[in-house]
């Protein structure tokens, strides 16, 4: 039976509900600096985010628009001063973790296991939001941060979970992934990682029916039904997601 070395987490939509109410309006300030008359509503967002990498879904976006600029030229203009924006609102307390984000992580810490994010957001955006949301302490305690920039391939192609495994020195049995998406599922899934997922308000109706453990957040769910996973009897009434539930389902599942 496997053993739980290191813990990875995604970071948008599991560390924080950042997307709808963070890089969505982020985004759409940057739109209104540069004159741009798109405005991406909390619904259509949603639907963007079946795009990984923000770059890439207004690429997506701007080509279905069929703009009269170039798009390839402003793209990475408006993706600079959305991070500034975004950066911004994270200074101001803005964003907060997810409910169970620290007091799981500050489990992992005490048991001196690795730890890892795995995201598809900039390298600026990925550490100054742990910096904000988690401490410096807390920060530093992560032997890996990979943000979307170091891969050629976004998820969910497996590229950057391949690397963290690389980065780790694990064999992906030792890894558990934290990730709230398909996408991110599918990306951990391929390379061979079980993961748990929780989702949000986008992802809810998401199929996820790969995950090793579906969830709706990592703590204070109130009391859900236990789980049946690998012929092993996971007890969540508690409403929350622990450490021994992290082993259990490497061990097991």
């Amino acid at each position: 039976m496997a053993e739980l070395k290191a813990v990875i987490f995604d970071q948008d939509g599991v560390l924080a509900d950042t997307e709808r109410d963070g890089h969505r309006v982020a985004f759409n300030r940057a739109f209104k600096e540069f004159d741009l008359d798109i405005e991406w509503d909390e619904n259509y967002y949603g639907s963007l985010l079946k795009v990984g990498g923000g770059k890439e879904r207004m690429k997506y976006d701007f080509l279905k628009r069929q703009l009269d600029f170039d798009i390839e030229e402003i793209i990475p203009q408006l993706h600079k001063r959305k991070t500034e924006i975004f950066m911004e609102m994270l200074e101001h307390g803005d964003i907060i973790p997810r409910p169970g984000v620290i007091r799981l992580l500050d489990e992992i810490i005490e048991a001196d296991l690795k730890l890892a994010v795995c995201s598809t957001s900039n390298e600026l955006a990925v550490n100054t939001l742990m910096k904000m949301l988690l401490g410096k302490t807390r920060k530093s305690r992560f032997n890996l941060i990979l943000a979307g920039d170091v891969v050629n391939n976004k998820k969910p192609d497996p590229e950057i979970y391949q690397l963290a495994l690389l980065g780790l020195g694990l064999a992906p049995e030792n890894c558990l992934v934290v990730e709230d998406s398909q996408n991110g599922l599918r990306a951990a899934k391929s390379a061979g990682i079980k993961c748990l997922v929780t989702v949000n308000r986008y992802t809810q109706n998401e199929d996820l029916t790969e995950a090793d453990l579906r969830v709706t957040s990592l703590g204070n769910r109130g009391k859900e039904e236990a789980v049946r996973l690998g012929g092993c009897h996971i007890d969540l009434s508690s409403g929350e997601i622990t450490l021994k539930i992290l082993k259990e389902i490497v061990k097991h599942g």
